[in-house]
């Protein structure tokens, strides 16, 4: 058995939401096993809790937001991304503002974050979503799909013609039985045209946007000084997203993801088409039931 995973102990951070401009405190609480994901807002009450589930999504204007009995929480995808990463089953997600901050726009913080207070195995079975056949949804050119693999592969292409994104690579292939989601997504930055900015600030997003938590791209050039963290960080970011946003179905990926110039509706709308297509799909846990070959779980340090 495989099991369930949660954190050893409460862990803090601030930081800014990068859409609402503010200040927010974040806590991560253990959870008990069978209990998944949930988000509680703080400032509203003890009970205003949003389940990180695909069926909660009620925006993906730029970022990924979850609702649910009227509370909503926003930009959950760089987080949940960090949680897949370190397989974490079980945690309560507190907030005292409506968005997750954004630290340095990539999931590094929330790695480190994890790090420091270690991770705890639980007494239940982990559980998987394997991919039986392949589930395909489409918006103009732009597609996002799911098909059968043994473990978990991503791969994602970014298309944007651009004379700074045209000297970058734009594809990606990752297949996460021989990288690990630490060194090769985690530390893949948000980035948008600085162009683009006013137009965002003007629908009330960006307005926290820096920096300090996005890669500037300008007319010709990086605006940040130390420039990029991979030299195909832009094409990262987006297969960071996806994974985050798929880790709203609950459970990891048995399967491969294929992402061309798809984006958090797209993303989303394929999770929803999974959980319809009952066909195409079933819950494993790690046994003679599942192909699983033992490199699917990210070799992170477990506490005694």
């Amino acid at each position: 058995m495989i099991p369930q995973r949660t954190i050893s102990q409460p862990v803090h951070a601030i930081g800014i939401g990068v859409h609402s401009g503010q200040k927010v405190r974040m806590t991560l609480r253990p959870a008990a096993e069978n209990s998944g994901i949930r988000f509680v807002r703080t400032d509203i009450h003890a009970l205003a809790r949003v389940r990180a589930l695909a069926q909660n999504v009620s925006d993906t204007t730029l970022a990924t937001s979850i609702s649910e009995n009227g509370c909503q929480v926003s930009t959950v995808e760089h987080l949940m991304s960090a949680l897949w990463g370190f397989a974490v089953d079980n945690l309560i997600v507190e907030l005292n503002a409506e968005e997750v901050p954004i630290m340095d726009g990539s999931a590094a913080a929330f790695v480190d974050l994890i790090s420091s207070v270690g991770i705890v195995e639980q007494n239940a079975a982990k559980e998987f979503i394997r991919i039986k056949r392949e589930i395909r949804v489409t918006q103009g050119e732009a597609f996002a799909s799911l098909s059968p693999h043994r473990g978990f592969r991503g791969a994602y292409t970014f298309v944007f013609d651009h004379p700074v994104y045209n000297r970058f690579p734009k594809q990606i292939c990752l297949d996460f039985a021989r990288v690990a989601y630490v060194d090769s997504v985690s530390r893949a930055r948000s980035f948008g045209l600085v162009s683009e900015l006013d137009q965002a600030q003007k629908i009330n997003k960006c307005l926290g946007s820096s920096l300090a938590n996005a890669v500037g791209v300008g007319d010709y050039s990086i605006l940040n000084e130390e420039g990029l963290r991979y030299r195909d960080e832009f094409v990262r970011h987006k297969l960071l997203d996806a994974i985050g946003d798929l880790y709203l179905l609950e459970r990891p990926i048995l399967g491969a993801f294929t992402g061309y110039m798809s984006g958090h509706a797209l993303n989303n709308k394929l999770a929803k088409a999974l959980l319809r297509c009952a066909d195409a799909w079933e819950v494993s846990t790690v046994g003679r039931d599942c192909p699983w070959d033992g490199t699917i779980m990210p070799a992170v340090a477990v506490q005694a």
